[in-house]
């Protein structure tokens, strides 16, 4: 039954995707972050190539399309195009060049999807669909594992969607966190109080679940972002105290395992899995000091350990966006990587400035949304310094929502010239 309901959702949004191709951008996203297809391992849905007809019905969708949006590249995009090519020509030197080829096409098709979304997504109305999509796609787990946290006083870990980039405790709890701060956008939206309780009752299952995954790495990205939220705040005694009240609740019901979890950052020499991590970072760097192209995509193998590694006994996943990219694809990826990162925080200041210079009240969402997806960027960048996301589609959705929102603004502009033309002439 469940099967047969996914497939009819998907055949329905399908079929209105070739009459509005932003409604294929939501199906992909929908398909990549909640993996519904997935939660029917038996049956026929499971093995369907949903995601790939998903992506073939929005490009027709698009080529047909009569009022086709223009002028939507932006300079970041030029920064993923020249990671992908540094990522060719490492995979041409790689360590394992089969390994490296399959990533390096995975890390195109998100690319396409990237591009597709801000080739098509323009109004206010499609950014903040694209907003809820993602956000209830990730949330949905969230919202399931704060549930479950909380029936089960946390005694057991949370995790993501079988078979995608976030199945394990670490991702899911990075993920929630970088959706956190869209839910917050949303919720800012709204005026029927519905609508905003449902949102509240979201994001604190969202908190609760981030708990429930035990993940040092999140717990630390909450703490980062959070800081960062409240400093941006115009309410900062009242979050501050609903967020003190909060803790003070939550922390005596925690159990023990997760106290323990968390106070093993501060002995971090004591503990295997950090210095299994520390000793894969080794690797990244005695790599990419011997390899100006890097090892290749997926070059953390045990024979790699056995050459660069202090350690070459201690095989570890290298757990971190800034290492995996260093060893994978050099110095050179690392700063195509960082400088793309940094266009997501500048992309979103450029667009907080340039609709406060306007003073238009109408425009003031900008504002509201670009600041969350800068608190996004925030959990992503101190998150990921313990998680190996680097080529995960989130971030670069992130980047994509700053140049939609930037070309909103754009034609917005254009609009209003148009208006003043016509009545001065």
């Amino acid at each position: 039954m469940k099967a047969l309901l996914i497939l009819t959702l998907f055949i329905l949004a399908g079929i209105k995707t070739l009459q509005a191709p932003h409604i294929g951008v939501y199906l992909m996203s929908w398909l990549g972050y909640m993996s519904p297809h997935r939660m029917v391992p038996w049956s026929f849905v499971y093995s369907l190539p949903l995601s790939a007809v998903a992506f073939a019905l929005t490009v027709a969708g698009y080529l047909f399309y009569k009022e086709k949006p223009k002028d939507w590249f932006a300079l970041p995009l030029v920064l993923i195009i020249l990671m992908f090519v540094w990522g060719g020509i490492s995979s041409v030197n790689a360590i394992y060049g089969d390994f490296s080829y399959i990533e390096l096409m995975r890390f195109f098709k998100i690319q396409l999807i990237i591009f597709l979304t801000v080739m098509i997504i323009r109004s206010k109305t499609q950014i903040i669909g694209l907003v809820w999509t993602i956000f209830l796609s990730i949330g949905f787990y969230g919202i399931k594992g704060g549930v479950f946290t909380i029936l089960t006083a946390g005694s057991f870990h949370v995790w993501g969607p079988e078979g995608s980039f976030i199945e394990g405790n670490n991702e899911i709890g990075l993920a929630l966190l970088i959706v956190l701060p869209m839910g917050y956008f949303l919720y800012q939206q709204y005026s029927n109080k519905w609508v905003k309780y449902a949102l509240i009752v979201s994001m604190l299952l969202i908190i609760a679940s981030v708990a429930g995954t035990q993940s040092r790495g999140a717990f630390l990205a909450l703490i980062c972002s959070g800081i960062f939220l409240w400093s941006k705040s115009k309410s900062k005694l009242a979050i501050g105290s609903l967020v003190l009240l909060g803790v003070l609740v939550a922390l005596p019901l925690l159990p023990q395992s997760w106290h323990d979890r968390m106070a093993s950052i501060q002995h971090y020499e004591e503990d295997a899995s950090a210095m299994g991590r520390i000793n894969a970072w080794s690797v990244a760097i005695n790599v990419a000091n011997d390899r100006f192209t890097g090892g290749g995509f997926n070059m953390f193998q045990p024979e790699v350990f056995h050459i660069y590694a202090p350690d070459p006994k201690n095989v570890h996943d290298v757990h971190s966006i800034y290492f995996e990219v260093l060893g994978e694809l050099g110095y050179p990826g690392l700063i195509l990587f960082l400088m793309i990162l940094g266009s997501i925080w500048f992309g979103a200041r450029r667009n907080i400035q340039h609709v406060r210079k306007s003073g238009i009240q109408k425009d003031l969402w900008i504002v509201q949304l670009n600041r969350m997806l800068q608190v996004s960027l925030i959990a992503y960048m101190t998150g990921g310094a313990f998680l190996g996301l680097a080529y995960w589609d989130l971030p670069y959705h992130v980047l994509a929502l700053t140049i939609c929102c930037k070309n909103y603004l754009k034609d917005d502009l254009v609009e209003k010239q148009y208006q003043f033309d016509t009545k001065t002439a």
